[in-house]
């Protein structure tokens, strides 16, 4: 079993680094085509929200919550709010929005406040 872990571990290092040695060795000139530029411009961004956006969604204890976060936040984004004001809004949006759509957290917060 240990020597699969090992094969595993030398196999992966070796895809790494090939993938970031193989442009340099086999790409000599700079690059002039538009459409490969532009597509080299964007894959970090389109990297980033693959991986960002189905985590926003499926973080949370109801998927409606992260969906309605998610849109708040967009919003916010767009009338030109910042980083920190719409990561905070965003995070009371999927708290109260929990609080309503799990029954748990609801009657929880109930008998804090009855008491």
């Amino acid at each position: 079993m240990n020597f699969n872990a090992y094969i595993y571990i030398f196999t992966a290092a070796l895809v790494s680094y090939a993938i970031r040695v193989l442009p340099l060795t086999l790409i000599r000139k700079p690059i002039t085509n538009r459409f490969i530029k532009s597509f080299l411009y964007y894959v970090p961004y389109v990297t980033l929200a693959v991986m960002t956006f189905p985590a926003i969604i499926e973080a949370t204890q109801s998927t409606l919550a992260g969906v309605i976060a998610l849109v708040i936040g967009i919003i916010l984004a767009y009338f030109g709010a910042g980083l920190l004001p719409v990561a905070g809004v965003c995070c009371i949006v999927v708290f109260i929005s929990e609080t309503f759509l799990i029954p748990e957290y609801r009657d929880m917060l109930f008998q804090l406040f009855i008491k």
